[in-house]
């Protein structure tokens, strides 16, 4: 939808088997949610590392011909959603560099809240950037690296990074899989017969028929290679902080993450939601596909009829040629379309994850005011957000967030909803199985778990190499 947050990226990793590039690329397909603007493969064959990459979606980048000059056992792959850096096939990932001590690839989710600076001190000394992504201060700080062994040079770098990190790393003949201290994005363990695979959700490892182990832990650092895994816990023990949004919205809900089924925190969240704010309606009808299973919660819950009155095209692409003769609202239009027999006559519940701007929301109200409903109420199964996120998720400045410069009956208004209610961040972190002291809930509450070293102002951080300076 247009008045959502954007998801951050994903991340495959396959060591040991023949079709590695192959698996990689079907994880990519998983993850083709996570990222849309680029993806990219490389795999290690003979000692030499290979990239392959391409704007755009995963089905359209990876023909025949890309995948076959892709051989090797052991490959890793990205999908982009840029949250710093420019939408360019520069920017595009893995990263890919040749140093002293050979080559380096790096496929990186998430955001270094401090990589201005680092960047600024890396370029004084006389390195050379290639892209305009935070990630590629990660490859510098290793090539600068004075430590011995691929281990320690990538301890040594990401120690000193601070933010937001689950990426993978590969040299010729090693993979290694690194989660931040706080643990803020998501990064799972598989097995696929006698080869191991990382993946940022666990929805990858049903694709290609491999076997769940484990989620890497934050903090984690795991070398994979010939001898097979192995763990260090390089980093200054934190409080973990995984990211809530991952269930509310990001992650698929097929996948397992922070200990939980996504579908099912979500149920659960709808179900929390219509015990907290009630609807007086006839009808349950979710926002598709974001408010899908939190409205079948809020339905059970209620013994309210759960409908489809929003229909969704699925074949919609990210860009779409507006007709010359001006259509209100097409670009919603274009996506949902209400079912008004189902709608006309009735008292309706919207449910939805979240509310961002208010701009798209307003006009599905308008689109459903329009099918005849005879009142329309608002059930958002997040809290308000509040405040931008700095850790991996494309998000507004402060003063575009509706929630951040109206109340509630403002909302309401600007909305033209009959009611409009939001979970509370206590009910919402009550449908977790962890306590809620792992969670990071900073675009409610605005409590930051790493300080913005980098924060000059919103815009900046939020755009962080725009520019190219």
């Amino acid at each position: 939808m247009l008045d959502k947050f954007h998801d951050e990226c994903g991340v495959v990793g396959v060591f040991g088997n023949s079709e590695a590039a192959n698996l990689v690329y079907l994880g990519l397909y998983s993850l083709q949610h996570r990222g849309q603007e680029s993806a990219g493969i490389v795999s290690s064959r003979r000692g030499k590392l290979h990239l392959e990459v391409g704007m755009g979606k995963v089905a359209d980048i990876f023909h025949d011909d890309r995948l076959q000059r892709l051989e090797g056992h052991m490959a890793l792959g990205h999908n982009r959603y840029s949250t710093a850096g420019d939408s360019a096939l520069h920017n595009a990932q893995p990263c890919l560099i040749n140093y002293s001590e050979g080559s380096l690839a790096l496929a990186h989710n998430g955001n270094l809240v401090n990589a201005v600076s680092i960047r600024k001190e890396l370029v004084s000394t006389g390195s050379i950037f290639q892209s305009t992504n935070d990630s590629e201060v990660i490859v510098h700080l290793m090539a600068q690296a004075k430590d011995d062994s691929f281990v320690d040079r990538a301890a040594t770098a990401l120690k000193q990074v601070k933010g937001a990190f689950s990426l993978l790393l590969m040299t010729e003949d090693e993979i290694i899989a690194a989660r931040d201290p706080q643990g803020f994005r998501p990064l799972c363990l598989g097995k696929l017969d006698s080869s191991y695979i990382v993946a940022s959700e666990s929805c990858v490892f049903d694709l290609i028929e491999g076997e769940f182990i484990r989620e890497i832990e934050p903090g984690e650092l795991l070398l994979i290679n010939k001898d097979g895994l192995t763990s260090y816990f390089p980093f200054q023990k934190t409080q973990t902080k995984q990211c809530v949004f991952e269930h509310i919205y990001f992650s698929r809900p097929d996948s397992f993450l922070f200990n939980q089924s996504v579908y099912e925190s979500r149920k659960a969240t709808g179900r929390a939601l219509a015990q907290e704010h009630p609807a007086d309606v006839d009808l349950i009808v979710p926002v598709p596909d974001s408010g899908v299973i939190s409205a079948l919660g809020f339905a059970e819950e209620s013994g309210i009829p759960y409908e489809m009155g929003l229909i969704r095209n699925h074949y919609v692409g990210r860009t779409f040629i507006e007709p010359q003769s001006q259509i209100r609202d097409f670009g919603v239009k274009v996506k949902l379309n209400a079912v008004k027999p189902v709608i006309k006559g009735k008292r309706v519940a919207i449910i939805d994850d979240s509310i961002v701007r208010g701009t798209t929301s307003r006009k599905i109200v308008k689109m459903i005011r329009e099918a005849g409903a005879k009142e329309i109420h608002l059930r958002i199964s997040s809290p308000p957000i509040l405040y931008s996120c700095f850790y991996g998720i494309d998000t507004p400045t402060r003063n575009e967030l509706i929630a951040s410069n109206q109340d509630l009956e403002g909302i309401r208004k600007f909305l033209e909803a009959d009611s409009v209610q939001y979970i509370s961040i206590e009910k919402l972190l009550s449908v977790f199985s962890d306590p809620k002291e792992k969670f990071c809930t900073a675009c409610f509450d605005g409590n930051y778990p790493v300080k913005i070293e980098d924060k000059e102002s919103d815009i900046e951080q939020l755009n962080l190499f725009m520019s190219g300076q």
